[in-house]
């Protein structure tokens, strides 16, 4: 009888074993940079069992699409145009539905603003695209089919200061709409009102002159927001209080004590379990990885891994955290990590060469 069980087991768990072999591929978008040898929008397949990214294909040429995002229900691609001279305003935003992993154009319109650096979408139909040499943001009513529809334009220029507002992140979340801003080295806050998005209670969030304010993440329940800044390569762990207001808790630095070079953070994650939170190093070229505590929030430094590449922009988790890849503007390619979800930390597994790539997103 025992000898009939551990068999049943045995079996089973060779079956368990063929059905993760059989895990479909993903399809992953790549934004870029199109001053050089990249047309546009690309495509790529990724294998979850093995971690391979392959067969690369263009699937949209348009100048500059710098940064991507898709629709939760995964219906509809939108990618800025990262220019000044869309229109006689700035840039622009193009909005693609999503069929048989293709993609339909199906309308531009101008972001109000020069460069914009970043699109992101809510689940109530809306977009926000960030001016970043504009200084404001927009915010487009998305139609039925998730084409781009009316818009509202929100400048962060400073009247009575000598700063220069550089918008670069724009956020949905049940708590409104949080934007950073490098220039104010802030992240300003919006509520929602039948006419439009307008300043919240607490409106700015401050931290502190020449940091650079640049990308941020909240853990699951918004109770902590983390702030990566640009210009002065730290992070800042906020907390949310009783009335919903965020108070610094925390700052740590991304380079290691001994770097002299260039300071350029750029991109931040949580793991999907919340328990480590990684940012990418421009100049130092890591991937900085830190622990975070469950009960405080706060984060305890784990290391740094080197990125194989120069200027790591953007990067991303496959949808089940074992695998992390980056998109290395100035070297040209993509290197993809296998994540150790116990110890948090980065192991190498390849790269795949890829003109100017700046943003990744699995569909």
């Amino acid at each position: 009888m025992k000898k009939i069980v551990f068999v049943c087991l045995l079996l089973l768990g060779i079956s368990c074993a063929e059905k993760k072999e059989l895990m479909e591929p993903l399809d992953v978008f790549v934004g870029t940079y199109t001053d050089g040898d990249s047309e546009g929008i690309y495509r790529y397949s990724f294998d979850p069992n093995t971690g391979q990214l392959q067969d690369r294909e263009l699937m949209a040429s348009l100048p500059n699409p710098s940064f991507l995002a898709i629709s939760k229900d995964k219906k509809n691609l939108y990618a800025v145009q990262e220019t000044a001279d869309f229109d006689s305003i700035g840039g622009g935003v193009t909005a693609f539905a999503l069929k048989d992993g293709k993609l339909e154009l199906l309308n531009s319109k101008g972001s109000g603003g020069a460069h914009p650096c970043h699109v992101s979408v809510s689940n109530k139909g809306q977009l926000a695209a960030s001016n970043f040499s504009g200084g404001n943001f927009s915010v487009f009513d998305l139609n039925e089919d998730g084409s781009l529809g009316e818009r509202q334009l929100v400048s962060h220029k400073p009247t009575d200061t000598l700063k220069n507002a550089y918008v670069h992140k724009a956020h949905f979340n049940s708590d409104g709409l949080f934007v950073s801003d490098l220039g104010l080295s802030a992240i300003k806050r919006y509520t929602k009102q039948p006419y439009g998005w307008v300043p919240a209670t607490q409106h700015t969030i401050a931290m502190g002159d020449g940091a650079g304010s640049r990308h941020f993440v909240f853990n699951g329940d918004r109770t902590y927001m983390y702030v990566i800044n640009e210009l002065n390569a730290t992070i800042v762990v906020l907390k949310r209080d009783g009335e919903g207001n965020y108070t610094k808790i925390q700052t740590e630095n991304t380079l290691a004590p001994d770097w002299e070079g260039v300071k350029s953070c750029a991109d931040i994650h949580l793991s999907p379990n919340g328990k480590f939170l990684y940012g990418s190093n421009r100049g130092e070229n890591t991937i900085v990885i830190f622990s975070v505590d469950k009960d405080s929030g706060m984060l305890s430094l784990l290391g740094r891994e080197s990125v194989r590449g120069d200027w790591p922009r953007n990067f991303t988790m496959d949808p089940s955290g074992e695998y992390l890849l980056v998109a290395n503007q100035k070297s040209d390619n993509i290197t993809i990590f296998k994540r150790d979800a116990e110890k948090g930390t980065l192991s190498f597994l390849h790269e795949v060469a890829t003109p100017a790539p700046v943003c990744l997103v699995f569909k």
